[in-house]
């Protein structure tokens, strides 16, 4: 008798095993091997004027870095519309929500953290998460996507920006965000 059931529990283990592994394992070498999909749209950070998308709610301290562009501390809180083209009256794809802060002390360079909620189109309802570093007056950055939900479920990849429009005046800028993800 004792010798039955630990064969029962052997084949209950093993079967177990075999559904976490079709589940969990397959599913996830399959994920491996597909082609990323690639979203393009134009982000509009407006920090200037009476409706800002950005506002700040940390100041640079004084004299807290050897540049005095770099902003180092400042911290900006963002809720910035997302559009198929770079026009502010383009179609809104979603919204980029997060903060930006300075955190290099020798040039302009920012910590961003966001998600990008997707409000129109297949994956709307959809939100991807993108942590890293910033730095606005290069041609092109790049930021990791380090997770996401709804069909972005256990995202990966990256956005690659470039900056279509700024205004040095008021800092106001469109950028062009090509994102390449895995989910």
């Amino acid at each position: 008798m004792a010798k039955k059931g630990v064969t029962t529990t052997v084949v209950l283990f093993l079967a177990l095993v075999a559904e976490a592994h079709a589940v969990h394992g397959a599913g996830r070498r399959k994920e491996e091997a597909a082609d990323p999909t690639h979203l393009q749209f134009y982000f509009h950070d407006t920090v200037s004027g009476k409706s800002p998308t950005a506002v700040r709610v940390v100041e640079p301290p004084p004299a807290a870095s050897s540049s005095p562009m770099s902003m180092f501390g400042m911290v900006n809180v963002m809720d910035d519309p997302l559009t198929e083209g770079p026009e502010q009256g383009s179609a809104p794809v979603g919204r980029a929500q997060g903060l930006y802060m300075g955190s290099d002390q020798a040039r302009l360079g920012f910590l961003q953290a966001m998600n990008l909620v997707l409000t129109s189109g297949p994956y709307n309802g959809s939100t991807l998460a993108l942590l890293g570093r910033n730095c606005p007056l290069d041609a092109v950055r790049e930021l990791p996507i380090v997770g996401g939900t709804g069909a972005f479920r256990f995202a990966r990849g990256y956005a690659l920006l470039r900056t279509h429009w700024l205004d040095v005046r008021t800092g106001d800028a469109t950028v062009e965000y090509d994102v390449y993800v895995m989910h």
